[in-house]
């Protein structure tokens, strides 16, 4: 029944704001979309039907009570109701409003329970991904494959290629393999950051000397987009996440081209400049 739902309502919805074709593009949020991004993990498909079940209920609460509230206008003015009653106590009627909002709370609350700890971590994890926030670019470690580490800084607008989205592109992006179990380990170096992916459902916290664990599966191939959620300083909104998903045969090969490309020399890290020209850290 809430598959059901999930399908109808959001159609539904879009249909009447007009914007139905812009809301199942994949990757990124597009102009005057009005709905979630299209859900490209098991999590964030969870997560999609939990808001669509929220979504009919708050609907179906505000139908009530305006409903209510014609009805009270209408019945029990002044002109059609001249002498008002003098009940002071229904007990049925307290009965009612104290227990429906309690049963609504724990129909939202099971499911709710349910995402929260499906999504929390996974017991057998095919590979795992280290994300390290810093102020203000990501960098990536790959432990299960060599080990090999990068930064992810965001390409400035005066050096886009043509179809590079703006504010989204990464010099080094996140390459990842479709339809694998994937740990992700999220810690900070500096202040508290958050790597948020939403069509993939992903949003957790990077803390210094604390690490966060989540994890995703990518249903299919294809280019996914995130930000930083969590006010880190003046570059906050140029922290961008660029998550692309192959195959498993073309993970591979990029694996053995990244442990030649970022492998470490023993030298001292770059000093990375942000878009406003600070250096990293300050």
């Amino acid at each position: 029944m809430i598959q059901r739902l999930t399908i109808l309502a959001p159609m539904t919805v879009l249909s009447i704001f007009g914007a139905a074709g812009n809301a199942f593009a994949g990757g990124r949020s597009e102009p005057w979309q009005m709905w979630l991004q299209p859900a490209a993990s098991p999590v964030m498909e969870r997560i999609t039907e939990f808001h669509t079940l929220l979504f009919i209920i708050e609907v179906s609460i505000v139908i009530l009570v305006l409903g209510l509230l014609c009805y009270i206008i209408v019945r029990f003015n002044a002109k059609a109701n001249p002498v008002p009653t003098k009940t002071t106590h229904n007990t049925l009627l307290e009965v009612v409003w104290t227990g429906v909002p309690l049963l609504i709370l724990i129909v939202i609350a099971v499911p709710s329970l349910k995402l929260l700890y499906y999504s929390d971590r996974i017991e057998n994890a095919e590979m795992t991904l280290k994300v390290t926030g810093n102020q203000w670019f990501w960098s990536y470690s790959y432990p299960d494959h060599g080990g090999f580490e990068f930064d992810s800084v965001i390409v400035p607008d005066d050096e886009l290629k043509v179809g590079q989205p703006r504010l989204l592109t990464v010099d080094n992006e996140v390459v990842l393999p479709a339809e694998t179990n994937i740990r992700l380990l999220v810690t900070s170096a500096d202040v508290i950051h958050d790597w948020a992916v939403p069509a993939l459902g992903v949003k957790l916290d990077t803390v210094a000397g604390r690490i966060n664990e989540t994890w995703l599966r990518i249903n299919k191939e294809g280019d996914y987009y995130g930000m930083c959620s969590e006010l880190c300083g003046i570059n906050h909104a140029f922290m961008p996440i660029h998550v692309k998903a192959v195959s498993k045969a073309d993970f591979q090969a990029w694996v053995e081209t990244a442990n030649k490309k970022f492998a470490r020399t023993g030298g001292p890290a770059p000093v990375r400049v942000a878009e406003t020209g600070d250096p990293k850290g300050e």
